[in-house]
């Protein structure tokens, strides 16, 4: 290939990749190139770690021809004590210090690398495989090199000039791609710490301090019943596990009806449900209400076959103006909702212990709902909440609805809309 010819694919590379073309575009777009200037490619595979609550990385693969491989894919945490990752060509330069690696396929010696057989098995001759190491500066958690490997059909082996061709263009492809996944770090990381309305806010540039907007809002405060005593009373290793099924039975609830969680806080979950609406986001808020006491339901039955703690939960529901935006030090903001509301909601949520009643919603909830949503909320009298200057009336759902089944499924049918 020549130098002119590589000059304009590293440009072609460079300048995608600050457009935001997809890793996978790019792959696919690299090797198709790298094939039309003479380099016979025909697969290729890149990966790179990242950092992410659920898996450890993600790669990409081409072919030359169609395949029931995905051409994008994720994985778990690896470790010294995984075999694939043990007999994987990239361990093996790791520990030996190899930047670089040719392979002939045909050598039964090199078999014993995974996925290797099966390579051969689907006509590829000659094997070329990089690791590109991340300086100190560089590297981001378990982000540190780059991994990439690229095969031919060929007899002949890569010549000299591919392989220069390869050592010169593979490294601006590697750079392009860990600056897409580390954008994509910073929106995962964002959306996960921050939530997902508040991730979006701060990445389109809302993090000045002081920098709030005022809004109308559902507000969602749960937290679990006797979560204090459970917790003295389970191992210390089980804890965690315990808030963390709890919590994904509320957050996996809140999210899909389209609610947005602001703060975790112990065992307690703050959400708010928004839009043009708010009749509309709060039967939102009772949808999710009603899903998270389903997902309830199925967790209990499976931790419980376990023989491990099982709980339920309390939920408070109220609307009302906040602020919502950048507050605390410029050194640690926080992007969350303020305001008398919030503490309000609170109170509504603690206020279920003593009406023992699993829902609560204010009188401000309950008013702003069509009479069909009123219909299935019963008043259980009139409260001073503490802190709260005035008393108000409270709500729950119809106690009906846990043993009529037609009145179950005409809620069901309201909270679907």
């Amino acid at each position: 290939m020549e130098i002119a010819t590589r000059v304009g694919l590293m440009n072609w590379v460079v300048g995608q990749g600050l457009t935001g073309l997809s890793e996978n575009d790019l792959i696919r777009g690299f090797c198709e190139r790298c094939c039309a200037a003479g380099l016979d490619l025909s697969r290729s595979m890149v990966f790179i770690d990242t950092l992410h609550p659920i898996f450890e990385g993600r790669g990409f693969r081409w072919n030359d021809s169609e395949s029931n491989e995905s051409d994008r894919f994720e994985y778990g945490p690896t470790g010294d004590n995984d075999e694939g990752w043990r007999r994987s060509v990239f361990y093996h330069m790791l520990e030996q210090g190899h930047d670089e690696l040719p392979l002939d396929l045909a050598d039964p010696a090199v078999h014993g690398f995974s996925r290797v057989p099966e390579l051969v098995q689907n006509g590829h001759r000659h094997m070329l495989s990089f690791v590109h190491r991340f300086g100190e500066t560089g590297a981001l958690g378990q982000m540190d090199c780059f991994y990439s490997y690229w095969l031919t059909r060929r007899a002949e082996r890569f010549s000299e000039s591919e392989l220069a061709a390869l050592r010169d263009l593979v490294p601006a492809l590697g750079l392009v791609i860990k600056s897409a996944q580390q954008v994509d770090i910073v929106r995962t990381l964002g959306r996960v710490y921050l939530g997902r309305d508040a991730s979006e806010r701060v990445l389109h540039g809302k993090i000045s301090r002081g920098v709030t907007e005022q809004i109308k809002a559902v507000l969602w405060y749960s937290d679990l019943r006797g979560s204090t005593a459970i917790a003295e009373s389970i191992s210390p290793d089980e804890i965690i596990p315990f808030l963390n099924d709890y919590a994904q039975a509320a957050i996996g609830a809140i999210h899909d009806a389209g609610g947005d969680v602001l703060k975790l806080i112990g065992d307690g979950v703050l959400a708010m449900f928004t839009g043009d609406h708010l009749s509309h986001a709060k039967r939102a808020a009772l949808s999710a209400e009603h899903r998270f006491r389903l997902n309830m339901i199925a967790l209990n039955a499976s931790r419980g076959a376990e023989g491990r703690a099982v709980t339920s939960a309390y939920v408070g529901l109220h609307v009302g103006e906040v602020f919502y935006g950048n507050i605390g030090h410029e050194d640690r903001l926080d992007f969350t909702v303020v305001g008398p509301a919030v503490n309000e909601v609170s109170r509504i949520a603690s206020m279920c212990r003593s009406v023992d009643r699993d829902l609560l919603v204010s009188a401000a909830f309950r008013d702003g709902l069509d009479t069909a949503g009123r219909h299935y909320l019963v008043s259980t009298g009139r409260f001073a909440l503490r802190g709260i200057g005035r008393a108000q009336d409270l709500y729950t759902l119809e106690p009906a609805i846990a043993t009529d089944e037609v009145l179950a499924g005409r809620y069901e049918r309201y909270l679907k809309g």
